[in-house]
């Protein structure tokens, strides 16, 4: 009988999250910086650093309850 490999659900939901707190730490954090230093950002900055907020949430939560919770419960 082949024996399958299982993934290591725990390990890829915290590298997961972690990654999705980066990128909202980074975006978050470049805003507060680049507005306390410079005052106005050009628009194509503030599109990234936003946009980095947003997609860390995203990875973030769907990190947790795809890898933390649907996945081990579907395998």
């Amino acid at each position: 009988m082949h024996r399958r490999n299982s993934m290591d659900y725990a390990r890829l939901t915290k590298l997961g999250f972690l990654l999705g707190l980066a990128l909202f730490v980074a975006g978050a954090g470049g805003e507060f910086v680049g507005h306390a230093i410079w005052g106005t950002l050009p628009a194509w900055e503030e599109t990234l650093l936003t946009d980095s907020v947003g997609l860390g949430i995203i990875v973030a939560f769907v990190s947790v309850f795809g890898f933390g919770i649907a996945m081990p419960l579907l395998e």
